[in-house]
């Protein structure tokens, strides 16, 4: 799971993404509204947690546009008011979820896994992902194929989830780097052919297929049937 926060209380966001590193989660942090949504329409997302007041857009006009460019993200929506009438506002321009602050990060984990759930290919438990014998377990950070556990470096687990979120997906090498590398200027698309060559590597098993296609000239698919 890839989460995007947009919180301007630089604090509070540098708090948040320490919780969110201990449960291995990969984010991107901005605190300005229109570079958040602007990072959020490249569709690379699977949760957003926004703020209402922001420099910028604020938390509801963001909401409205992702909802307006059909990006399927699952919002969480922070702020301090806690008037009905302002999580109705909230909940109506497009936010799956409300939390007023000041909350526990306990609560917050649960919330984000929550709407996860909306992302896992096999429809249980939101803390795995399983795709054939391929089973990733988020909150262990393990790897499994088939009866054998495989050790995966950052990188190669940040491609893999990818890949595993979007089985039978043919995801282009452009939306491999924008996933993976976000934020890393110059980083050529060959990389991607790289990350793949080792993942196959360690993925390969006697008597089981790769799992990963070559789409020529577009990029990579991961087939379910071969997981």
């Amino acid at each position: 799971m890839r989460i995007l926060l947009i919180e301007d209380d630089k604090r509070l966001a540098r708090l948040i993404g320490s919780v969110l590193e201990e449960e291995h989660l990969a984010y991107d942090m901005v605190h300005d509204g229109d570079i958040g949504l602007e990072l959020a329409l490249r569709g690379i997302h699977d949760v957003a947690i926004v703020d209402w007041m922001l420099p910028g857009r604020d938390g509801p006009s963001i909401c409205r546009a992702i909802r307006a460019a059909r990006l399927p993200i699952a919002i969480l929506l922070l702020t301090a008011r806690s008037q009905v009438e302002d999580r109705v506002t909230g909940l109506d321009s497009g936010a799956d979820d409300y939390l007023v602050k000041p909350f526990a990060f306990d609560e917050l984990l649960a919330r984000v896994r929550a709407l996860g759930r909306r992302f896992n290919p096999s429809g249980g438990d939101a803390s795995e992902i399983r795709v054939g014998q391929l089973v990733m377990d988020l909150k262990a950070h393990s790897l499994r194929r088939s009866d054998r556990v495989i050790d995966l470096s950052k990188t190669e687990w940040d491609l893999l989830e990818y890949m595993l979120r979007h089985p039978g997906q043919t995801l282009t090498r452009q939306n491999i780097l924008d996933y993976v590398w976000s934020y890393e200027n110059q980083v050529k698309p060959e990389l991607v052919d790289v990350y793949i060559s080792y993942l196959r590597q360690k993925l390969n098993q006697p008597r089981l297929s790769d799992p990963i296609q070559t789409i020529r000239g577009v990029g990579y698919r991961l087939e379910p049937e071969h997981a």
